[in-house]
Protein backbone atom coordinates (compact mmCIF):
# COMPACT_ATOMS: atom_id res chain seq x y z
CA UNK A 1 0.00 0.00 0.00
CA UNK A 2 2.69 2.04 1.14
CA UNK A 3 4.35 2.12 -2.55
CA UNK A 4 1.42 3.66 -4.17
CA UNK A 5 1.95 6.84 -2.55
CA UNK A 6 3.49 9.79 -3.76
CA UNK A 7 7.19 10.30 -3.08
CA UNK A 8 6.75 13.47 -0.82
CA UNK A 9 9.56 15.09 -1.71
CA UNK A 10 8.16 14.93 -5.49
CA UNK A 11 4.89 16.01 -3.88
CA UNK A 12 6.30 18.87 -2.70
CA UNK A 13 8.75 19.85 -5.29
CA UNK A 14 7.51 23.65 -6.99
CA UNK A 15 4.43 23.26 -4.58
CA UNK A 16 4.19 26.57 -2.10
CA UNK A 17 2.00 25.72 1.16
CA UNK A 18 0.23 28.26 2.89
CA UNK A 19 -0.04 27.24 6.34
CA UNK A 20 -2.59 29.34 8.22
CA UNK A 21 -1.45 29.12 12.45
CA UNK A 22 1.44 28.26 11.22
CA UNK A 23 3.34 30.47 14.01
CA UNK A 24 0.95 28.43 16.32
CA UNK A 25 1.37 25.73 18.84
CA UNK A 26 0.94 23.29 16.27
CA UNK A 27 1.83 25.32 13.54
CA UNK A 28 5.34 24.35 14.54
CA UNK A 29 5.26 20.97 14.55
CA UNK A 30 3.47 21.79 10.50
CA UNK A 31 6.40 23.72 9.16
CA UNK A 32 8.91 21.16 10.84
CA UNK A 33 7.05 18.12 9.08
CA UNK A 34 6.67 20.03 5.74
CA UNK A 35 10.19 20.90 5.86
CA UNK A 36 11.33 17.35 6.42
CA UNK A 37 8.79 15.94 3.77
CA UNK A 38 10.54 18.34 1.22
CA UNK A 39 8.66 21.30 0.97
CA UNK A 40 10.69 24.56 0.62
CA UNK A 41 7.64 27.19 -0.47
CA UNK A 42 6.14 27.56 3.20
CA UNK A 43 4.33 31.10 3.89
CA UNK A 44 3.52 31.58 7.48
CA UNK A 45 0.71 34.55 7.70
CA UNK A 46 1.53 36.17 11.24
CA UNK A 47 -1.20 37.27 12.95
CA UNK A 48 0.25 40.88 13.60
CA UNK A 49 0.48 40.85 9.59
CA UNK A 50 -2.87 39.44 8.67
CA UNK A 51 -6.20 39.34 10.33
CA UNK A 52 -8.00 36.72 8.67
CA UNK A 53 -10.96 37.48 10.03
CA UNK A 54 -10.99 40.39 7.61
CA UNK A 55 -11.48 39.44 3.42
CA UNK A 56 -9.00 42.45 2.83
CA UNK A 57 -6.45 40.56 4.82
CA UNK A 58 -7.54 37.27 3.50
CA UNK A 59 -7.23 38.08 -0.57
CA UNK A 60 -3.97 39.83 0.39
CA UNK A 61 -2.60 37.33 1.98
CA UNK A 62 -3.58 34.96 -1.08
CA UNK A 63 -2.16 37.33 -3.47
CA UNK A 64 1.54 37.43 -1.14
CA UNK A 65 1.32 33.61 -0.85
CA UNK A 66 0.15 32.00 -4.16
CA UNK A 67 -0.05 28.62 -2.41
CA UNK A 68 -1.11 25.70 -4.37
CA UNK A 69 -1.96 24.20 -1.33
CA UNK A 70 -3.59 25.92 2.27
CA UNK A 71 -3.54 24.11 5.30
CA UNK A 72 -6.13 26.18 7.50
CA UNK A 73 -4.91 25.50 10.75
CA UNK A 74 -5.35 28.84 12.23
CA UNK A 75 -8.27 28.96 15.34
CA UNK A 76 -9.41 30.92 18.29
CA UNK A 77 -9.40 27.58 20.50
CA UNK A 78 -9.19 27.37 25.04
CA UNK A 79 -10.36 24.97 27.52
CA UNK A 80 -14.27 25.10 29.38
CA UNK A 81 -13.36 28.53 31.00
CA UNK A 82 -12.50 30.32 27.84
CA UNK A 83 -15.58 28.90 25.70
CA UNK A 84 -18.03 29.59 28.05
CA UNK A 85 -16.32 33.59 28.90
CA UNK A 86 -16.46 34.22 25.15
CA UNK A 87 -18.68 32.13 23.04
CA UNK A 88 -19.42 34.87 20.40
CA UNK A 89 -15.63 35.25 19.68
CA UNK A 90 -15.02 31.07 19.40
CA UNK A 91 -18.42 31.22 17.35
CA UNK A 92 -17.75 34.38 15.37
CA UNK A 93 -13.96 33.93 14.49
CA UNK A 94 -13.43 30.32 13.57
CA UNK A 95 -16.64 31.01 11.49
CA UNK A 96 -15.32 34.65 9.54
CA UNK A 97 -12.22 32.94 9.61
CA UNK A 98 -12.55 29.20 7.57
CA UNK A 99 -15.70 29.87 5.23
CA UNK A 100 -14.55 33.36 3.72
CA UNK A 101 -10.58 31.83 3.20
CA UNK A 102 -11.56 28.49 1.27
CA UNK A 103 -14.32 30.19 -0.85
CA UNK A 104 -11.40 32.80 -1.57
CA UNK A 105 -9.01 29.91 -2.21
CA UNK A 106 -11.73 28.44 -4.89
CA UNK A 107 -11.93 31.68 -6.33
CA UNK A 108 -7.93 31.90 -6.78
CA UNK A 109 -7.70 28.36 -7.90
CA UNK A 110 -5.88 27.18 -5.24
CA UNK A 111 -5.30 23.21 -6.07
CA UNK A 112 -5.84 21.61 -2.18
CA UNK A 113 -7.49 22.86 1.20
CA UNK A 114 -6.91 21.24 3.83
CA UNK A 115 -9.33 22.19 6.48
CA UNK A 116 -9.00 21.54 10.08
CA UNK A 117 -12.12 20.77 12.09
CA UNK A 118 -12.40 20.01 16.16
CA UNK A 119 -13.34 16.78 18.06
CA UNK A 120 -15.60 19.58 20.13
CA UNK A 121 -18.12 19.77 17.17
CA UNK A 122 -19.41 15.74 17.69
CA UNK A 123 -22.33 15.57 19.79
CA UNK A 124 -22.37 15.12 23.50
CA UNK A 125 -23.53 11.70 23.60
CA UNK A 126 -21.51 10.07 20.50
CA UNK A 127 -20.48 6.43 21.48
CA UNK A 128 -17.19 5.75 21.67
CA UNK A 129 -15.23 5.71 19.91
CA UNK A 130 -16.21 8.22 18.09
CA UNK A 131 -16.68 7.42 14.04
CA UNK A 132 -16.98 10.06 11.58
CA UNK A 133 -20.58 8.51 10.56
CA UNK A 134 -21.96 9.67 14.15
CA UNK A 135 -20.79 13.72 13.61
CA UNK A 136 -24.85 14.81 12.98
CA UNK A 137 -26.15 12.82 15.60
CA UNK A 138 -26.49 15.26 17.75
CA UNK A 139 -25.70 18.71 19.21
CA UNK A 140 -22.52 19.35 20.43
CA UNK A 141 -21.47 19.67 24.28
CA UNK A 142 -22.67 23.05 25.18
CA UNK A 143 -19.60 24.36 26.45
CA UNK A 144 -17.96 24.26 23.61
CA UNK A 145 -20.96 23.72 20.97
CA UNK A 146 -20.28 27.43 19.43
CA UNK A 147 -16.46 26.96 18.90
CA UNK A 148 -17.39 23.01 17.46
CA UNK A 149 -19.87 24.09 15.18
CA UNK A 150 -18.17 26.96 13.54
CA UNK A 151 -15.46 24.49 12.92
CA UNK A 152 -18.00 21.87 11.34
CA UNK A 153 -19.01 24.29 8.77
CA UNK A 154 -16.27 23.73 6.86
CA UNK A 155 -17.14 20.29 6.12
CA UNK A 156 -20.28 21.14 5.16
CA UNK A 157 -18.83 24.27 3.24
CA UNK A 158 -15.82 21.46 1.71
CA UNK A 159 -18.35 18.96 0.23
CA UNK A 160 -20.54 21.75 -0.79
CA UNK A 161 -17.28 22.88 -3.12
CA UNK A 162 -16.14 19.72 -3.94
CA UNK A 163 -19.58 18.55 -5.36
CA UNK A 164 -20.75 21.81 -7.38
CA UNK A 165 -17.18 23.43 -8.24
CA UNK A 166 -14.48 20.14 -8.05
CA UNK A 167 -12.79 21.83 -5.69
CA UNK A 168 -10.30 19.43 -3.81
CA UNK A 169 -10.74 20.76 0.18
CA UNK A 170 -10.75 17.85 2.76
CA UNK A 171 -11.42 17.92 6.12
CA UNK A 172 -9.61 16.52 9.09
CA UNK A 173 -10.53 16.38 13.10
CA UNK A 174 -7.83 16.30 15.50
CA UNK A 175 -8.37 15.09 19.03
CA UNK A 176 -6.97 16.98 21.91
CA UNK A 177 -3.58 18.26 21.52
CA UNK A 178 -0.59 18.10 23.85
CA UNK A 179 3.33 18.65 23.50
CA UNK A 180 6.15 21.14 23.91
CA UNK A 181 5.57 24.54 23.26
CA UNK A 182 2.02 24.35 24.10
CA UNK A 183 -0.35 27.17 25.83
CA UNK A 184 0.27 26.69 29.29
CA UNK A 185 -1.81 29.79 30.18
CA UNK A 186 -4.40 29.37 32.57
CA UNK A 187 -7.02 31.45 31.51
CA UNK A 188 -7.05 29.56 28.03
CA UNK A 189 -5.03 26.45 28.01
CA UNK A 190 -6.47 22.59 27.95
CA UNK A 191 -6.45 20.58 30.52
CA UNK A 192 -2.83 18.61 29.84
CA UNK A 193 -0.49 21.97 29.93
CA UNK A 194 -3.30 23.10 33.02
CA UNK A 195 -2.21 20.13 34.58
CA UNK A 196 1.39 20.48 34.04
CA UNK A 197 1.80 24.25 35.42
CA UNK A 198 -0.18 23.71 38.55
CA UNK A 199 1.49 20.75 39.47
CA UNK A 200 4.80 22.00 38.63
CA UNK A 201 4.15 25.13 40.56
CA UNK A 202 2.75 23.78 43.45
CA UNK A 203 5.75 21.34 43.94
CA UNK A 204 7.96 24.53 44.04
CA UNK A 205 6.33 26.49 46.10
CA UNK A 206 5.43 23.57 48.76
CA UNK A 207 1.58 24.00 48.08
CA UNK A 208 -0.28 21.06 50.00
CA UNK A 209 -2.92 20.60 47.36
CA UNK A 210 -3.90 21.41 43.62
CA UNK A 211 -8.10 22.38 42.64
CA UNK A 212 -8.73 20.74 39.35
CA UNK A 213 -12.48 21.13 37.45
CA UNK A 214 -15.11 18.65 37.78
CA UNK A 215 -15.15 15.18 39.58
CA UNK A 216 -12.45 13.93 37.01
CA UNK A 217 -14.58 10.92 36.03
CA UNK A 218 -14.82 12.42 31.73
CA UNK A 219 -12.55 10.92 29.55
CA UNK A 220 -9.85 11.83 26.90
CA UNK A 221 -8.29 11.35 24.19
CA UNK A 222 -4.61 13.00 23.41
CA UNK A 223 -2.75 13.07 20.41
CA UNK A 224 0.97 14.38 20.44
CA UNK A 225 1.28 17.38 18.69
CA UNK A 226 4.17 15.60 16.42
CA UNK A 227 1.65 12.91 15.47
CA UNK A 228 -1.15 15.54 14.57
CA UNK A 229 1.16 17.38 12.02
CA UNK A 230 2.63 13.86 10.66
CA UNK A 231 -1.35 13.37 10.13
CA UNK A 232 -2.05 16.30 8.45
CA UNK A 233 1.08 16.79 6.17
CA UNK A 234 0.07 12.79 4.90
CA UNK A 235 -3.23 14.01 4.31
CA UNK A 236 -2.52 16.98 2.23
CA UNK A 237 -0.03 14.49 0.44
CA UNK A 238 -2.61 11.26 -0.05
CA UNK A 239 -5.82 11.75 0.50
CA UNK A 240 -7.99 13.77 -1.65
CA UNK A 241 -11.84 12.41 -0.49
CA UNK A 242 -15.19 14.15 0.63
CA UNK A 243 -15.43 11.90 3.84
CA UNK A 244 -13.81 13.77 7.09
CA UNK A 245 -11.27 11.83 8.57
CA UNK A 246 -10.24 11.15 12.67
CA UNK A 247 -6.83 12.16 13.31
CA UNK A 248 -5.81 10.57 16.94
CA UNK A 249 -3.87 8.15 18.79
CA UNK A 250 -6.96 5.98 19.74
CA UNK A 251 -6.64 6.06 23.64
CA UNK A 252 -8.86 6.97 26.53
CA UNK A 253 -7.85 8.08 29.93
CA UNK A 254 -10.13 9.52 32.54
CA UNK A 255 -8.91 12.79 33.79
CA UNK A 256 -8.75 11.87 37.39
CA UNK A 257 -6.22 9.24 36.18
CA UNK A 258 -4.55 11.61 33.84
CA UNK A 259 -3.78 14.12 36.67
CA UNK A 260 -2.26 11.08 38.92
CA UNK A 261 0.00 10.33 36.00
CA UNK A 262 0.86 13.92 35.82
CA UNK A 263 1.43 14.06 39.75
CA UNK A 264 3.76 11.01 39.22
CA UNK A 265 5.84 12.16 36.41
CA UNK A 266 5.99 15.72 37.86
CA UNK A 267 6.73 14.73 41.27
CA UNK A 268 4.10 16.37 43.04
CA UNK A 269 3.06 14.44 46.11
CA UNK A 270 0.20 17.15 47.38
CA UNK A 271 -3.12 16.56 47.47
CA UNK A 272 -5.45 16.65 44.07
CA UNK A 273 -8.87 18.24 45.17
CA UNK A 274 -11.86 18.45 42.53
CA UNK A 275 -14.12 21.44 42.55
CA UNK A 276 -17.28 19.93 42.06
CA UNK A 277 -19.29 23.47 41.36
CA UNK A 278 -17.26 23.29 37.77
CA UNK A 279 -18.49 21.64 34.49
CA UNK A 280 -16.78 18.56 33.43
CA UNK A 281 -17.44 18.94 29.71
CA UNK A 282 -17.88 15.87 27.36
CA UNK A 283 -18.53 13.16 29.09
CA UNK A 284 -16.41 10.52 27.28
CA UNK A 285 -14.11 11.32 24.32
CA UNK A 286 -12.14 8.32 22.17
CA UNK A 287 -11.65 8.22 18.76
CA UNK A 288 -12.14 5.20 16.05
CA UNK A 289 -8.75 6.55 13.96
CA UNK A 290 -9.14 3.75 11.26
CA UNK A 291 -10.32 5.85 8.44
CA UNK A 292 -6.74 7.77 9.02
CA UNK A 293 -5.02 4.57 8.10
CA UNK A 294 -7.45 3.02 5.60
CA UNK A 295 -7.28 6.48 3.18
CA UNK A 296 -3.69 7.66 3.95
CA UNK A 297 -1.32 5.58 5.63
CA UNK A 298 -1.26 7.08 9.35
CA UNK A 299 -1.20 5.45 12.86
CA UNK A 300 0.34 7.63 16.08
CA UNK A 301 3.91 6.60 16.96
CA UNK A 302 4.32 8.64 20.57
CA UNK A 303 3.50 7.04 23.73
CA UNK A 304 1.42 9.16 25.78
CA UNK A 305 4.09 8.86 28.86
CA UNK A 306 7.09 9.49 26.80
CA UNK A 307 5.18 12.35 25.27
CA UNK A 308 4.19 13.55 28.26
CA UNK A 309 7.64 13.53 29.83
CA UNK A 310 8.58 15.58 26.83
CA UNK A 311 5.95 18.41 27.19
CA UNK A 312 6.69 18.21 31.13
CA UNK A 313 10.66 18.96 30.72
CA UNK A 314 10.06 21.77 28.04
CA UNK A 315 7.61 23.53 30.75
CA UNK A 316 10.52 23.26 33.33
CA UNK A 317 12.89 24.69 30.90
CA UNK A 318 11.06 27.53 29.40
CA UNK A 319 8.64 28.45 32.42
CA UNK A 320 10.48 31.47 33.50
CA UNK A 321 9.44 32.73 29.84
CA UNK A 322 5.51 32.14 30.22
CA UNK A 323 3.40 34.32 31.37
Amino acid sequence: MENSYPNPKEFWAGRRVCVTGGAGFLGSFVQAELRERGATEIFIPHIEDYDLTQASDIQRMLVEARPDVIIHLAALAGGIGANRARPVEFFYKNLMMGVPLMHAAWEQGVEKFVAIGTICAYPKFTPVPFREENLWDGYPEETNAPYGLAKKMLLVQAQAYREQYDFNAIYLLPVNLYGPRDNFNLETSHVIPALVRKMIKAQQSGDAEVVLWGDGSPTREFFYAGDAARGIVLAAERYNGSEPVNLGAGMEISIKDLAEMIARLTGFEGKVVWDTSKPNGQPRRGLDTSRAKEFFGFEAQMSFEEGLKRTIEWFRQNQDSIA
